[in-house]
């Protein structure tokens, strides 16, 4: 349950929370039973404390993804991210939302080093920012980082498939598993996180058929991203499905154009300023009689 009262009369980020109770790891893993998941999971990306707060109802998960560094900062990669960057905005992510389970994702180079190497990076995330858990990309070569996690009270998501951070390595970001060695190692890599004791696994541009395969043969739940239909729930970019950029993934279904209105509204706000038109008496200070 909430048991703090923000104060929504000084600031307009922080609006007073319903009591409620947070999704759990537990509860998300337990969704999905004796292999099948009946009501598909929710999951969006979510930056800042207003995005968090208009997505929290309508999710079970909230991730706050090292995409942020694409788009809020405009950079060319997510490998650019900084774990500070990543702390700052899952702590955002968590003062605006009070339903959904958030997870944080480890950026690159914060992990791979060793276990130990991963421990001191999530402990901190978890630490600062009040998340449930931590995800972070890889299968076989991974299991060890997400056991050592886990055996000590860090949940862990992984992510196979397409994975960006090692966007270089693949040769870009085209789909996954076309070839029966990759479609091999995908579902390899499915089942050594989940051995390994991650709670969820997301499965990004990957061939259809493998994404089914991994819902089908995993008992955790699978979260598609350019997947399949047929995963435990589905994962997009929120600033890709609301029509914020022009350039997406094939596998984005934009449900809104958020661009065009936000510069439709910019071109009626400045049309106005320009013909002194705004501010007019009733967005200006009058003297009292």
């Amino acid at each position: 349950m909430s048991t703090f009262q923000l104060d929504t009369h000084t600031s307009r980020a922080n609006p007073t929370p319903k009591p409620m109770r947070r999704l759990t790891v537990p509860k998300i893993r337990a969704r999905k039973i004796a292999g099948r998941t009946s009501e598909p999971l929710v999951m969006l990306t979510a930056y800042t404390a207003r995005q968090a707060r208009l997505l929290d109802e309508h999710c079970d998960m909230l991730l706050v993804g090292d995409s942020v560094g694409q788009v809020i900062y405009g950079l060319p990669s997510t490998l650019q991210v900084t774990l500070d960057m990543m702390i700052a905005h899952g702590a955002a992510v968590m003062r605006g939302s009070f339903h959904s389970l958030v997870v944080v994702d480890l950026p690159f180079g914060t992990y791979e080093a060793s276990p130990q190497q991963a421990f001191e990076t999530a402990s901190r995330v978890m630490a600062e920012t009040g998340c449930a858990a931590v995800k972070l990309e890889g299968g076989e070569d991974v299991a060890e980082t997400i056991a050592f996690l886990s055996r000590r009270g860090i949940p862990v998501m992984a992510h196979v498939g397409l994975t960006p951070q090692a966007v270089n390595a693949l040769g870009g970001y085209g789909a996954r598993g076309r070839s029966q060695e990759e479609h091999d190692k995908i579902i390899a890599d499915g089942r050594a996180v989940e051995q390994a004791g991650a709670f969820a696994v997301v499965a990004e541009g990957v061939v259809e058929p493998i994404a089914v395969a991994l819902a089908q043969t995993l008992q955790i739940p699978v979260i598609g991203i350019g997947a399949s239909a047929e995963c435990d729930g589905q994962v997009l970019v929120t600033d890709d499905m609301l029509g914020m950029f022009e350039r997406v993934p094939r596998f984005v279904k934009k449900y809104g154009d958020l661009a065009g209105t936000i510069s439709n509204t910019a071109a009626k706000y400045a049309a106005e300023v320009r013909a002194r038109t705004f501010p007019s008496a009733d967005q200006t200070y009058q003297p009292k009689d």
